[in-house]
């Protein structure tokens, strides 16, 4: 496995989105290929970290999986009208925090994980979702 780091020391780091992360009632066959492929990222990641490691190379290997962040590829979903609160709050209902993240959160777990501070963690996966994936944001009994 070639590494692209003639010092073999530093950070790999992956971003890769959430979508279809799980496939919810059983998906289509677009939904399971693309939730495959998210899984790939996820293995090879790991596999990376552990191939580093091995190797006794300073290269750690992680992953960023942000789900709905609010960047411009939302915008023709949102629309610019009256309407956009409510659209951007039926997106996020089922998220426990209830909101859309920032590039910005992204961004600072990413720096984290390349920080020097971070020299111990390699092959984890990071997901910035809200806490979608902890579970779901009803409240027991209503």
């Amino acid at each position: 496995m070639p590494i692209c780091n003639s010092g073999h020391e530093g950070e790999r780091l992956r971003i890769d989105h959430q979508y279809f992360l799980p496939v919810r009632d059983g998906g289509d066959s677009y939904g399971g290929c693309h939730a495959s492929s998210k899984a790939a990222v996820r293995n090879h990641s790991k596999t990376v970290a552990l191939y580093c490691a091995q190797q006794g190379w300073k290269i750690r290997c992680n992953s960023i999986h942000p789900a709905a962040i609010l960047t411009p590829i939302w915008e023709p979903m949102l629309g610019t009208g009256v309407d956009r609160v409510a659209r951007m709050e039926a997106l996020v209902a089922d998220t426990p925090l209830k909101r859309f993240g920032v590039p910005d959160e992204v961004a600072a777990v990413a720096v984290m994980l390349a920080s020097d501070e971070a020299t111990y963690v390699t092959g984890t996966e990071i997901n910035i979702d809200g806490g979608l994936l902890a579970g779901s944001a009803a409240v027991p009994g209503e």
